[in-house]
């Protein structure tokens, strides 16, 4: 089985290299690091790991970095002999990385799930344990896990209707390695059965909730001072503001259609538009263009630049890790990737601002979180664009509305906190007195 997936990853990551050596080449800053992707480190790599009990950490992409870094905050007062170490695949992710975590904690990108490049990094790194949040399994990885007897956890671990119908459809690979889980920390009942139907020991599962709920901390520093951007753009201080975060392919070109329309009621209305991929801004920005909306990019906004009132008319932001600050300061936000895409985005961290929240019919991706708002009035899911845009008309005219929609969503995120502390408490019970549970051998 080892050979035969080996062979059939190689070819499979010789057709498609082109395509994500070009993706990685979009949004810059590829080579640095790049020979981590390989499983290959630099000295000064070697020796901040040299004598050093590691805890590797592992978030695919910008979304589960955030989870990261709040749960390494809340797992090195537990574990203070051990050296934290975090991995991402994307460089955006990478990015934030940078930006939330201190020097003392070590960044690396994930190697590919190439044997040689995997025991090269296994072999370098040498983890007392590994931690990865939400569902990404890889084969070669996890078959090198267990054969080092090195205990491995799943946190925040999700399972879409997608990916479930994928894992049980090649279930013959996945179940021996769902069964390698020293600890599985699910988000609610419905994905802990299915992870014990692909072959999750029960003994190992624990429901503790969504991690996504306490990831959306608000006492962070703030980097942008939106107000003072907003007054260089010349926008009315009592501007309405209409925040579009996470946009996908096609929903752009919707949302500045209505906002046009829009405006013609709400004269002052402003709006940021921030697409999921920021190398998307020169697509995004020629659909603004075509439909006469006067927009200008972030990255282009000096700290003198300044507009005369109703010259710019909409932000287009194609920089990374601004969204939250924008949420803050919105008087409704839409969530992209809901209504053109597939799967949704984290509606969490706007609600956590007190924030009136609209997304579109295809949330699939955080159907138990959508549940919660919904079921707690903190949220609206609207079905199809023309309700979009009714919605958010009804919103920017209603002040009442979107304050107790506001409050309603806070009060489903503070509700459901507390995850991150109960996944902490799974994997130190079995790091601590090496009490480590190691999967039986195939």
């Amino acid at each position: 089985m080892r050979s035969l997936y080996n062979i059939l990853f190689a070819i499979f990551f010789c057709i498609s290299a082109p395509y994500y050596f070009l993706k990685m080449w979009r949004r810059g800053n590829w080579r640095r690091g790049f020979g981590q992707r390989f499983g290959q480190y630099d000295a000064q790599f070697k020796q901040s790991l040299t004598n050093r009990h590691t805890l590797w950490l592992h978030a695919v992409s910008v979304g589960e970095v955030n989870v990261c870094t709040q749960l390494i905050r809340a797992l090195e007062p537990r574990v203070p002999n051990l050296k934290i170490l975090v991995s991402t695949t994307t460089s955006t992710g990478m990015g934030e990385l940078q930006r939330k975590l201190p020097s003392h904690v070590e960044k690396v990108y994930y190697p590919i799930d190439y044997s040689k490049c995997v025991c090269r990094a296994l072999s370098m790194i040498n983890p007392e344990a590994v931690v990865l949040v939400e569902a990404e399994i890889w084969p070669n990885f996890i078959w090198r896990l267990r054969d080092r007897n090195i205990p491995l956890f799943l946190v925040n671990a999700r399972l879409s209707n997608r990916s479930y119908r994928g894992y049980q459809r090649f279930g013959f690979l996945f179940r021996d390695l769902f069964a390698a889980f020293t600890g599985v920390g699910a988000q609610n009942e419905t994905d802990a059965a299915r992870l014990r139907w692909l072959g999750c020991r029960p003994e190992a599962i624990s429901v503790v909730g969504n991690l996504k709920f306490d990831a959306a901390k608000l006492d962070e520093p703030r980097l942008l001072d939106v107000p003072f951007l907003l007054r260089q753009l010349g926008v009315p201080a009592e501007a309405p503001l209409l925040v579009c975060g996470s946009t996908h392919a096609g929903e752009e070109a919707i949302v500045a259609e209505q906002f046009l329309r829009l405006r013609q009621e709400f004269r002052d209305l402003f709006l940021v538009l921030v697409p999921r991929h920021y190398e998307r801004g020169k697509e995004v920005g020629q659909e603004l263009g075509a439909r006469g909306v006067r927009f200008v990019y972030r990255s282009e906004i000096t700290a003198s630049a300044r507009f005369k009132p109703g010259q710019v008319e909409c932000l287009l932001v194609n920089t990374t890790g601004e969204l939250r600050y924008f949420y803050e300061h919105a008087t409704v936000i839409f969530v992209g990737k809901s209504l053109c895409g597939e799967g949704g985005q984290n509606p969490v961290e706007p609600a956590a601002f007190g924030k009136p929240v609209v997304f579109g019919p295809n949330m699939q991706n955080f159907a138990a979180i959508v549940e919660a708002f919904l079921k707690g009035n903190g949220a609206v899911q609207v079905g199809d664009a023309a309700e979009l845009e009714k919605t958010l008309g009804e919103l920017l005219a209603d002040e009442k509305r979107r304050e107790a929609l506001g409050g309603n969503a806070l009060k489903v995120v503070r509700e459901n906190r507390g995850a991150i502390e109960r996944t902490v408490d799974l994997i130190v019970k079995h790091l601590e007195g090496g009490e480590l549970y190691v999967a039986p051998q195939w």
